[in-house]
């Protein structure tokens, strides 16, 4: 065969390679669906600009500039397939920097659903803690805590607690201001405002919510059941533990859980995985010819 014909052959076959459309996965046939959230508009908390409507892609940005330039980052980037075949994703991103004797340490960590529910985040987490001759005020820090979320629903327990029900934060009468959230702030939750939290229900406690999910694993399986029996829509957490003296603060915890969106986020990928496998077991011939 002439040399130039081979070529000829040899390009062809490349462009048909390139041209040739790669093995559906189950998705790259999903068309995502936004979770449904509890927050909205101007009540749409964030962590470091991470809310429940970012997705891994836009927190991984902010992941790598927090901690860009930091030698002795350590970094923990999940992933899973979704489905049987399905195309991998991201369900969690974990950054931290320790702490030393003239360094603040810090940890942001982020939970993700799954490509169908649009891969939002349901999940965040932000956890500071000073070094000793770096530690803030407690009332600076309540200062820009309520700066930024505005009035919590209930101060006590090292806690500011923002109850996020219908569209809005829940009220229990407790009408704080900085002065009055700096003084409730160690003391113990006030149970009347507990019960007025909870209502006539008999669902689980928010607070209750919020602080298990700090300590179990984060996937949607472990944290379901108790996001389907919170008596909330959302929840946004932040403890400020003493430092010394004990009006400085040694380590600060902001959490984010959008409990709405977990629940909304696992119908609709259960939906997605239950079409997906029921199509690809129904049969593909067609009726002959009679």
């Amino acid at each position: 065969m002439p040399r130039h014909a081979l070529v000829s052959m040899l390009a062809m076959g490349l462009v048909m390679g390139l041209a040739s459309p790669p093995a559906a996965s189950l998705a790259d046939d999903i068309k995502p669906k936004a979770p449904e959230t509890a927050f909205s508009g101007k009540l749409r908390p964030d962590i470091l600009g991470i809310s429940t409507e970012s997705n891994a892609e836009s927190a991984r940005a902010i992941f790598d500039s927090l901690f860009k330039g930091r030698t002795d980052t350590k970094t923990d980037i999940q992933q899973q397939k979704f489905g049987n075949g399905g195309a991998s994703y991201v369900t969690a991103l974990n950054f931290s920097l320790p702490a030393g004797s003239k360094q603040n340490g810090e940890m942001l960590s982020t939970s993700f659903s799954s490509p169908a529910s649009a891969n939002r985040a349901y999940f965040v987490a932000r956890n500071l803690t000073f070094a000793q001759d770096q530690q803030p005020s407690k009332a600076d820090m309540i200062k820009e805590v309520m700066g930024k979320y505005g009035v919590p629903t209930i101060v006590g327990d090292q806690h500011l607690y923002y109850i996020y029900r219908k569209g809005s934060i829940m009220s229990v009468g407790g009408k704080y201001k900085e002065a009055t959230a700096l003084e409730a702030i160690d003391k113990p939750l006030d149970p009347r405002a507990a019960v007025k939290l909870n209502g006539d229900t008999v669902r689980g406690s928010c607070v209750a919510v919020v602080k298990r999910a700090q300590t179990k694993a984060k996937e949607p399986s472990v944290m379901l059941t108790e996001a389907k029996g919170a008596n909330c829509d959302g929840v946004l957490s932040v403890q400020l533990v003493p430092g010394t003296p004990a009006d400085r603060v040694g380590i600060a915890q902001f959490t984010l859980l959008d409990v709405k969106q977990l629940v909304s986020a696992a119908a609709i990928d259960n939906a997605a995985l239950a079409g997906g496998s029921s199509e690809g077991s129904m049969p593909k011939g067609s009726a002959p010819k009679l």
